[in-house]
Order: structure tokens, then sequence, then C-alpha cells
């Protein structure tokens, strides 16, 4: 069975935006994880050696006993060996226990690592790289592929360093016993050999195109819950849904070359487990018979053997589960081959005016959604940025505010490109607040901290109260201390809002881009906050992306965009006296009003 020729398609295709990483990375990075938990490892691989070595015990004692038996019985010899097999047993149990409770340990904090690890990578991403990956991505990375990792990495890992300690000791247990029957071995090796070549050099990249066409059918189905309402308006559901069944036929199909894989690997083995036992028996018995070999070597042999499959079959079989640890681990540490912008931690902005020359930009590599955009912000301006859905609006008002740089063209702040500075140092400076929001689990004070970590009470319900949130804050049953997201208190739509605009004002910047930041307030409300938070903005340079245009109309100049180029600028009446773009805009508004 081949892999699914329709789905041969290139690694950008499959994983958008975000990369996967080379195997090569994903061994330094296992590599450099082991070395962070070295103590936890080694004590893992010791505690295991000596339940391995206590367990090799009992066919020595066997086969001892059996020889004693054809020569007569001596029950003190008997009795001896048993106390002996029974200490032996004993032993192996305790330090088996041991090292299966530190291998979860060691299991556990590794996975723990990952997790920081991809989560610290994450929140330090690009802003612009994280928006144009899209939610369904990263929410099937930060879920299945952690799951499936998490199963890899709690017990495959330890469960190969146990099962790679038993088979090194049984094995030389076996030569040591019998180097004649050891090479009984012989037999299995060439087929376990061919079938796991076979096997590997397949099983990874079916693996990585199982789960990514998996994370194909996440992005699609979270894409149209999340545009729910424009999939309904525009009558897109039949589109989407055969978009839906495109992606899960493509992922049921690399389920079935995978399932097909382990088919065949697998019986494979089970046979080739077989060939050594009969070999150890039909050679050990011709090796007696011939005087060559005593009973208690065959005996001892022919359990060694029988001993020798458990591990092999273990290591065989997690190796296996670690080539779909392997997949969902290149994709999480993916996530540290997006490169960093080059920036320059040195430089500051001397100044707080913000020029665009000849911006161009767009989400696509072939086409354009800004062209040639040129505008000068002075400090302390209010400029509305105005125009029809998708015109650009907010395009310009992200690379005004950092969140993404410019294809061409050059968004500067104090003469210096903001491209070229750490998103922390841009966000010192400029803020964005748009209609999209977010409530972290927690209390309200907690939430609010994340703009200012060393904000009094007192400064916190000045925030909410220059937000109009102060009322309905007091009304919590613990105030500041209510624990509210996903769970807990529920904000509404209009609250979370309001909290992220309370969180601008802890943060102090002295440039804000606010595209359509009260449009989830009814107009009246949203009115009235914009007149309580006129004294907060005073002084400082506003950009107001924005439909409802009594925004416009308090603007000091207003700005329309169309078709990604700036048609008109001016003040409000000189833009409704030139009787263009802005003022058919304006009066459909005031119709509409």
């Amino acid at each position: 069975m081949k892999p699914p020729e329709s789905l041969e398609f290139t690694e950008k295709s499959v994983e958008g935006k975000l990369p996967v990483s080379s195997p090569r990375s994903v061994r330094l990075y296992v590599i450099a994880l082991l070395k962070r938990h070295r103590s936890l490892f080694l004590a893992l691989v010791a505690l295991n050696a000596v339940a391995a070595a206590a367990s090799i015990v009992g066919p020595q004692i066997l086969g001892d006993l059996v020889e004693q038996i054809g020569n007569g019985v001596d029950v003190s010899y008997a009795n001896k060996a048993a106390l002996i097999f029974l200490g032996a047993l004993i032993v192996q149990t305790i330090f088996t226990r041991w090292a299966r409770i530190r291998g979860a340990i060691l299991g556990e904090s590794v996975l723990a690592d990952l997790r920081e690890d991809f989560l610290t990578r994450v929140v330090a991403l690009p802003p612009g790289v994280v928006e144009r990956a899209g939610t369904g991505d990263l929410v099937t990375r930060t879920t299945t592929d952690v799951d499936r990792l998490s199963w890899a990495v709690r017990l495959a890992v330890p469960e190969i360093a146990i099962g790679l300690v038993t088979a090194t000791l049984v094995f030389a247990a076996l030569v040591l016993t019998s180097p004649v029957l050891a090479l009984s071995w012989l037999f299995a090796v060439p087929v376990i050999v061919v079938a796991t070549r076979w096997y590997f050099k397949r099983a990874p990249y079916g693996y990585r195109h199982e789960m990514s066409s998996y994370a194909a059918v996440n992005a699609g189905i979270a894409e149209t819950v999340d545009a729910g309402r424009t999939v309904e308006a525009y009558r897109l559901g039949d589109a989407r849904v055969a978009r839906t069944d495109g992606a899960i036929k493509r992922w049921v199909s690399w389920e079935r070359y995978t399932l097909f894989l382990r088919n065949v690997f697998f019986p494979s083995i089970e046979i080739s487990y077989a060939l050594p036992l009969a070999a150890v028996l039909a050679m050990g018995g011709w090796l007696y018979a011939d005087g060559q070999a005593t009973l208690a070597q065959v005996t001892a042999a022919v359990l060694y053997t029988q001993m020798l499959i458990e591990p092999v079959d273990i290591i065989l079989m997690w190796y296996d589960e670690l080539q779909v640890g392997q997949a969902s681990l290149a994709r999480l540490i993916g996530v540290h081959d997006v490169p960093d912008p080059e920036t320059d931690d040195s430089r500051e902005p001397q100044g707080s005016d913000l020029h665009a020359h000849d911006v161009r930009f767009g989400y696509r590599e072939d086409r354009d959604v800004l062209h040639g955009v040129t505008m000068d912000i002075e400090p302390g301006d209010r400029v509305a940025i105005v125009g029809p859905s998708g015109a650009g609006k907010s395009t310009l008002g992200r690379l005004l505010a950092g969140l993404h740089a410019p294809r061409a063209g050059t968004v500067e702040m104090g003469d210096v490109a903001l491209a070229s500075l750490p998103t922390e140092t841009v966000r010192r400076h400029v803020s964005l607040v748009t209609q999209e929001h977010h409530v972290f689990i927690g209390t309200l004070r907690d939430n609010l901290l994340l703009a200012r970590p060393g904000a009094s009470d007192t400064e916190l319900w000045e925030a909410l109260g220059a937000v109009d949130a102060a009322e309905w804050a007091h009304a919590l049953p613990k105030g500041l201390h209510t624990e509210v997201g996903t769970g807990r208190v529920k904000l509404s739509p209009a609250q979370a809002q309001q909290l992220a605009l309370a969180r601008l004002v802890l943060a102090d910047p002295h440039t804000l881009v606010l595209d359509e930041a009260t449009s989830l307030l009814d107009p009246r409300a949203a009115r009235h906050l914009e007149q309580s938070l006129a004294a907060v903005l005073e002084g400082r340079t506003v950009i107001a992306i924005a439909h409802r245009l009594m925004t416009a109309h308090d603007a000091k100049r207003v700005v329309v965009v169309e078709d990604g180029i700036i048609s008109e600028a001016g003040s409000h009446d000189e833009l409704v006296n030139a009787d263009g773009a802005y003022a058919a805009l304006w009066r459909s508004w005031r119709d509409e009003d």
C-alpha cells in the first residue's frame, strides 16, 4: 500500500505558517531534555539494572535444580535453591516497582519541561506569526500533540530504558550460559531487522502526515465555528461542509496507511520471536544428546530465550509509540524554528511621532492589502481611520501598532523602525485594543495586573472607573478578588471589552490604536464610554478605527481608506464639504442612525 497520493503536498501546505522540526532537531532537543534530568535517568537505569540482574538468577537456579533432579533430589539443595529464588524474586519486585515509580517521575518531569518550553516560545512568537498561523494549528499542537506525546513520554521513554537494560543483561546471561545456544537469535535477527527497517522507514512519514491532516481538520472546523455568522450570511455552509469532508477524507486515508504499516510490522515481529525459541530447543536437544551441553544449560538457555522476548517486544512496541511521539514532538518544538525578527535591543524611540512611508503589506506573498500608504501622525493627534469593510483599515492599524512589519516601506516612531524593535519595547510605546478580547482564568485583579504588575488596588479601581466598569466590578461577589473566566463568574462581552480597555489605561502608553474597541457596547453606552475615556486619553496619540462615524466626527483628522490606499484625508467638516467618499459614508451612517 502506497501513501495516499492525493496528500503528496508540501510541508508548507500541510503545516500552514508554523514549521515542523527536522529529525536532527528533535534528537538534539531530546538529548538536551535528558541532560536536564540526568540524575533521574541514571537512577532509573541503575534501579532497573538491579531488577534485571535479580531476574536472571531464576533461570540459573531452575536449570541447576533440573540437573539435580536428574541425578537424584537433594532436599537441602532444593530448599536452598528455593530460598535463593524467592530472595531474587523479592529483590526484582522491589526494584522493578521502584524503577517504574522513578520512570513515571522522569516522564512527568520531562513532559512538564516540554509544555513550559512550548508555552514560553509560543508567547514569545512575533504576534504576526501567531495570527497568520491561525488557531487551528496552534490548538492541535497544544492539545492533540501534547496528549499523544504525554503517553509516549510518560511510558515509552521509561519502558524503553527498562527494556534495553533488561535485554542487555539477559542476553549477556544467555551468552555466559551457552554461547552456542545464544546464536539461536541469529534466526530472528534478519526478520526483525528487515521488518523494522521497512516499517520505520515509512512510519515517521505516515504519522507526521496523519497528524498534519488531523490539524487541517481542526483548523477548518475552528475557522468555520469562529466565522459562523459570516458562513451563514453568505450561505457558505455547503462549501464549508464539503471542505471539512475533504479534510476528514485525507486524514482517514493517512490513518488507514499507518494502520496498514502496523498490520504488516507486528505480525512479522511475532513470527520472529518463535524462531529463536524453536532453534534453542532443537539445538539444545542436539547438544545435550551429543554431550556438549548439560541439562542445566539447556534449561537456563530456554528460559533466558523466553525472557529475552519480552524486553525486545517492549522495545519495539514502545519504539513504535515513539514514532507517534516523535511526530508530535517535531510539531511542538517546530515553534522554536520560527526565526525571531532581527531587532536592536539598544535602540529606543526618541519621540512619539509616527510615520508610515510607502507601506505595502499583504497576508499572502502574491497579494497586497495595502498599496503604498503614507501618513504622518504627530504626538497628541486624534486620527480616525474609516472606510468600507475590507478596505484595509484594520491592517493599517496593526502596522501602525507594530503588530506586523510592512513588506515594503517603513513604519517609524521617533525615526526608529518599529520592525527593528523588540516586541516588549514596542508595547511600552504603542498599545492596540481590538474588538477581540480575552478574560483569563483567575481573579479580576489578576486580569488587570497583566497590564501593570505593580499596580495598587486603588490604581486598579481608578482604571475600572475610567472605563465605566467600576459599578459592575463593585457588584461582583468579592470585588477585585472575584474569580472570572471559564467556569467562574462569566463576564459579558461588553464587560470583557471594558476590562481590556482598563488594561489599556493601566499600561499607560503614549500612543493608542483602537480597532473597534467599543464595538460590543450599544451605541449609547459606547458614546458614554468614549466621553469617559476622553480625560484618560488627553495628551495621548489616538488612532481610532471605527464604523461608528461619531468617532470620526470628534477626531482632529479623518483618513479614508479604500482598496488599500488613502483616498481622502482631512477634518470631518472638510471632508463633508468635499462631498467625496467620506461624505457619502457620513450620510449613509446618519440615515441608518
